[in-house]
């Protein structure tokens, strides 16, 4: 858990961007290629790529490697014995319709199939006779036909009642998705008053209709016209979409495309939340694979710092870092890109102890933290004071045997420093920089700074942090320049 929390902190933008474009790749893949043979070998794909995840996982190079070689050879295969519906799919009118745009060619009912047959059929020889039965039995009515239990598609009703098919001038009968028999004959109605414009196939089912609770679809070649049969009306249909409605509300499948439209909303919603799930698992995969370890030693910085106090003292000036990430990436860090920094905002005068955590380092996006030593670190600070030292010039060395030093005068004599209370209160001399004996020949004068003992203690801005030293030099009496 703690790995996976590490790896969604330092998730990039790059890295969110990547997993979105990959998913929805995989969802246009699914919207695409549903239902269809080569979705299925998509998914075969991706379980071997899975399995072959897991020997690589394990260190099994040459299982890993066969495997493999197995997805290569398998895409192959896929693009040859599928690549009729790759081109279909691939062959669309505009690239929105790739990108965006779904494919409805196994979505269509059978109703909406059988309404766009009847007019494609209209004005084609010899016509069409379609039977939906109601909720009486037509094996009493009917006579002849042969079964047939095939699915109704547009290519099956048209061969159906293409001219030279020995069954075209019997009716087909459709129960749900299926043809159940064609080349059926109906009952010929005896009804005087239909009008002479309507031929054998419209008294025939009108017959059927007048016997029964059926519907029948007669589609006319010489009139071109669709006409719908019911009890003992004849309805000549305008449109599709009004062919479609009259067959909905025969067979009770008003609200069908409604549910159906909401099921498949909710089918792609489910897919999306399975694609992004999948890539996030791969991007997980991958980027466990391609962790390196590098440890670095930075220095610590303390922030926000009251300007009332001083740090006195801290346990660790440089904390050890073990930072993990992509080979790549962790090739390319610079230690100047990783930094740790100490908020001592909330900090008291007194000793401090703070626990380094992923908050107080900064990294390259992309890498994450690993280890931190020493993981606390202890700040002492103490409130700011000034305090007036006497200043002590720091002589080194020792002059020549025949010179002695008869007089120095330091100016100023005293400086005012700044520092913690805590440090200052054992200092009462402020130094200056090292003065060497051996070089100093005659009387003269030199500028020096201060060297103060601690790196917190500043000279205050109103008073010199230079020394102008000026001494005088005489030979030592009584010196033998014999000896």
């Amino acid at each position: 858990m703690e790995y996976i929390t590490s790896h969604i902190i330092t998730m990039r933008w790059q890295d969110v961007v990547d997993i979105i474009l990959v998913g929805y790749i995989l969802l246009r893949f699914y919207v695409l290629f549903r239902g269809t043979a080569v979705f299925r070998g998509i998914v075969g794909l991706a379980l071997l790529w899975i399995f072959q995840r897991i020997p690589q996982s394990l260190g099994l190079v040459v299982t890993s490697w066969a495997v493999q070689g197995i997805i290569t050879v398998a895409a192959f295969i896929i693009i040859v014995v599928y690549r009729n519906e790759l081109r279909s799919v691939l062959q669309a009118r505009n690239f929105k319709n790739i990108l965006w745009g779904g494919v409805h060619r196994s979505e269509k009912t059978p109703v909406e199939i059988i309404a766009g047959c009847a007019f494609e059929l209209s004005g084609k020889r010899p016509g069409a006779l379609i039977v939906f039965p109601g909720t009486n039995d037509l094996e009493d009515v009917v006579q002849g036909g042969i079964p047939w239990e095939g699915l109704v598609t547009r290519e099956m009703i048209a061969s159906i009642f293409w001219r030279d098919n020995p069954v075209h001038d019997g009716a087909a009968i459709i129960q749900g998705d299926r043809i159940t028999k064609v080349g059926v004959i109906l009952p010929l109605s005896r009804r005087e008053d239909l009008p002479s414009r309507y031929g054998t196939r419209h008294r025939a089912a009108a017959g059927l209709c007048e016997a029964t609770d059926a519907l029948a679809v007669v589609v006319s070649e010489e009139r071109k016209s669709v006409v719908v049969v019911k009890d003992s009306e004849l309805h000549e249909v305008k449109g599709v979409f009004e062919l479609e409605q009259l067959l909905r509300d025969h067979l009770g499948e008003t609200a069908k495309p409604i549910k159906r439209r909401v099921n498949e909303k909710i089918q792609i919603g489910i897919a999306a939340l399975v694609a992004i799930l999948f890539v996030t698992g791969i991007w997980f995969s991958f980027t466990k694979g391609l962790d390196t370890l590098i440890a670095l030693e930075i220095p610590v910085e303390y922030m926000n710092r009251d300007p009332e106090m001083e740090i006195v003292d801290a346990s660790v000036n440089n904390v050890g870092l073990q930072v993990g990430g992509s080979g790549a990436l962790i090739k390319s860090i610079r230690p100047e890109q990783v930094q740790v920094k100490l908020d001592l905002s909330k900090a008291v005068a007194g000793a401090n102890t703070y626990t380094i955590t992923q908050d107080d380092v900064t990294l390259p996006p992309g890498a994450f933290l690993k280890m931190v030593d020493p993981k606390t670190v202890k700040v002492t600070l103490d409130v700011l004071t000034q305090k007036e030292l006497w200043v002590q010039v720091d002589w080194v060395g020792e002059l020549p045997r025949y010179l002695v030093m008869e007089s120095v005068q330091v100016k100023p004599q005293k400086v005012l420093v700044i520092g913690a209370k805590q440090i200052l209160s054992g200092i009462s001399t402020a130094y200056t920089q090292n003065v060497s004996l051996e070089n100093i020949f005659e009387s003269g004068s030199l500028t020096i700074g201060l060297a103060l003992n601690h790196p917190s203690l500043k000279v205050a801005p109103d008073s010199k942090d230079e020394i102008e030293l000026s001494f005088v030099i005489k030979e030592r009496d009584g010196w033998n320049w014999v000896e």
